[in-house]
């Protein structure tokens, strides 16, 4: 039997090849970016939600699925693909006019589970962001209508859809109910 080696891919093939769409980089392997119609309509309440009060206060830029980050010193051929991501507007100037990809971290990831997400690939997914600098990262669950917040500093917190979350130093003057961002 002969063995044959996985191809590795970079992150400028990622970006140049419109086959590999809907596909992230991590380590130069290929992972397919799980999706499903809750978890599509969930991130799009959520990025409204963000977007209205980015738009409002002028403090942050709220990004869709589509932006890649390219920003993972230990794993240079990685790029990773919040659901939704939002920057600091003093920070996104930082990454200039249209990079591509985004060079620099976020300063809050958004992840909404879909049924076929793997806990153990939620979980590196996570742990990459907050290793590389992101600021907080939101794994969002329709099913159970939760969010789990992760800070850097390796504190969990858990909100039910009754409770209320903040935008924190990413996004200082957004709350909401967790609740909303399910009522799709």
């Amino acid at each position: 039997m002969t063995l044959t080696a996985e191809r590795i891919y970079t992150p400028e093939q990622l970006l140049g090849d419109p086959a590999l769409e809907g596909h992230e980089l991590v380590d130069g392997h290929l992972r397919e970016r799980p999706v499903s119609k809750r978890s599509s309509l969930v991130a799009g309440r959520i990025l409204l939600l963000l977007g209205n009060e980015a738009m409002k206060a002028g403090e942050a830029k709220v990004y869709p699925n589509d932006l890649g980050y390219h920003c993972f010193p230990d794993s240079p051929n990685t790029v990773r693909f919040p659901d939704v991501s939002v920057v600091r507007t003093s920070r996104d100037r930082e990454a200039g006019d249209d990079p591509g990809y985004m060079p620099i971290p976020a300063d809050l990831a958004v992840e909404v589970l879909s049924p076929n997400d793997r806990i153990f690939d939620v979980d590196d997914k996570v742990a990459s962001y907050l290793k590389a600098g992101f600021g907080v990262v939101w794994v969002v669950n329709p099913r159970w209508r939760h969010v789990h917040i992760y800070r850097p500093d390796g504190t969990v917190q858990l909100l039910s859809d009754r409770e209320e979350i903040t935008g924190g130093a990413a996004l200082p003057g957004f709350r909401c109910r967790v609740a909303e961002f399910f009522d799709v």
